[in-house]
């Protein structure tokens, strides 16, 4: 069995695979799995375990577009059924895109993906109150339209009106025996992508998909934590994360401890749709973890080498 080497589980932003919003068509998302995937691949060579997830969220609502243009000719498809599959074409381009570093590096390793099931508690009071955004931005008309379709709408940080469903909280990581065998064989690993498939065990104890999805950040922490990960990296759209955002006196933070973390958050820094779940799941990630050397680093991609050798990006320690 390979040497034990530090883990990361990397959660890469499903908006950081499209580079340009006005290109986001295939090709140009594979340009950007390419840039994402060269920087995790030196990461890599640099003795790292990796384990990588990934958001859906823009992926999700062109599918759901094309239900909609299609719903005269074919069946609409289940929200649990189009996390699987933006599960299995993410996870295939990133597996492609590493692998093909890796060919080219001659790093002797290898990436698979796993499908992932991530339970969920019905009772959660999320399926009450849905509050994740899916799909584009939209506007206010165009929103009211889907809200009289059934939809719930929110606007969204200021930058337009989005869909939003129901986003429960991860309990239990239904393949995580299997994710933690393919670290311990030296595998680099894609799971838990888009947040996992959400599920639920009915009466008989049997898994069954439900209309929700997953906050990528929360599914990601919650792995790490059961992987005992010396690193959650959240890879973003910025460079840093920044105090009073968008306002005169913002501030770029290059590193807090746990307790100033649960401070700023507490103080309303941080907008619900965007920074929000990506320090919640570095407090949850580091309240979770008995491993000493747990960290986080928050960072877009193109700095994630320069964040690793603290040049830029923010880290969050338990303390000073």
């Amino acid at each position: 069995m390979p040497t034990q080497s530090p883990l990361a589980v990397i959660a890469i932003g499903g908006n950081s695979l499209i580079a340009d919003n006005n290109h986001p068509d295939v090709a140009h998302q594979w340009d950007a799995v390419r840039a994402t995937t060269s920087h995790i691949a030196r990461m890599i060579d640099q003795g790292w375990r990796t384990v990588i997830t990934h958001g859906n969220g823009p992926q999700v609502g062109f599918i759901l577009r094309r239900n909609e243009l299609a719903a005269h000719e074919v069946h609409t498809t289940p929200l649990s059924l189009i996390v699987a599959d933006t599960q299995g074409s993410i996870g295939y381009m990133l597996q492609q895109g590493l692998n093909n570093e890796f060919h080219q590096r001659a790093i002797p390793k290898q990436t698979i993906s796993i499908v992932t099931q991530v339970r969920v508690d019905e009772n959660d009071p999320a399926f009450d109150n849905p509050t994740k955004p899916i799909g584009g931005f939209l506007d206010e008309a165009t929103a009211r339209v889907f809200e009289s379709t059934g939809w719930r709408v929110v606007e969204d940080a200021g930058r337009g009106w989005r869909r939003v469903v129901a986003s429960p909280l991860p309990v239990e990581i239904v393949e995580l025996r299997a994710i933690q065998q393919a670290v311990e064989w030296g595998w680099i690993v894609v799971a838990c992508g888009g947040g996992g498939i959400p599920v639920v065990r009915n009466q008989s104890g049997e898994l069954r998909g439900v209309s929700a999805v997953i906050d990528k950040d929360r599914a990601s922490s919650l792995l790490a934590q059961q992987l005992g990960a010396d690193l959650l990296l959240i890879s973003t759209g910025v460079e840093q994360v920044a105090l009073n955002f968008g306002k005169a006196n913002q501030r770029n933070v290059d590193s807090m401890t746990l307790a100033e973390a649960v401070e700023y958050r507490a103080e309303g820094h941080f907008a619900a749709g965007s920074m929000r779940p990506k320090i919640d799941a570095c407090i949850e990630f580091l309240e979770g973890n008995d491993n000493p050397n747990a960290h986080c680093l928050i960072t877009n991609p193109d700095n994630l080498e320069r964040a690793l050798a603290g040049e830029t990006g923010t880290r969050m320690i338990r303390g000073a």
